[in-house]
């Protein structure tokens, strides 16, 4: 059920975000991506599954660091993210693919690939940057972040407790 309702949240994201941006006093799509933020956060999502948390610790750190607002660090790491960890999170990946970009059904870590293209190109789209490069910051900032990360005890990260350091510094780098 909370895929579901996950998926149909980032669907009305996907729908209204561009309205929103076209013509922002446009109320009635601007609402409903309030509306849309408020039902992600509550915490109904989350209730009862695992969840994975990495992209926001990690973001949190840019964020701190940086002063890169937290929705454009989550477009930055997740993509990354997403990339590297594709053969844990390919199920989950090929299903988002195919329930809110339409990706036809096939090879799980096909579809996997071919949905984390869209949400780039989505992030893109709606004016958000997904490359540390965009931002201005290089590899001379990653240890920064990973020092961060060790220093908040954030270094058993994901659903399963596998994103360390050491693998967060990968998906930085991935993602200059």
């Amino acid at each position: 059920m909370q895929d579901r309702l996950a998926e149909g949240l980032l669907s009305t994201l996907k729908e209204e975000g561009p309205v929103a941006l076209k013509n922002p006093q446009n109320y009635d799509a601007r609402a409903n991506i309030m509306w849309a933020a408020t039902m992600a956060l509550n915490g109904m999502l989350s209730a009862g599954v695992p969840t994975d948390w990495a992209s926001h610790m990690i973001g949190q750190e840019i964020t701190a660091l940086y002063g890169i607002d937290h929705a454009r660090t989550l477009a930055i790491v997740m993509p990354a993210l997403w990339r590297l960890c594709k053969k844990e999170k390919a199920e989950k990946l090929a299903q988002y693919g195919a329930r809110v970009w339409n990706i036809p059904e096939s090879d799980s870590e096909k579809m996997a690939d071919e949905a984390i293209m869209p949400t780039v190109e989505f992030f893109e789209l709606m004016g958000v940057k997904t490359r540390l490069s965009d931002y201005g910051l290089g590899a001379e900032d990653i240890s920064a972040v990973i020092g961060k990360l060790k220093e908040h005890g954030h270094i058993a990260l994901g659903e399963h407790g596998k994103i360390t350091a050491e693998v967060a510094e990968t998906i930085l780098n991935m993602a200059l």
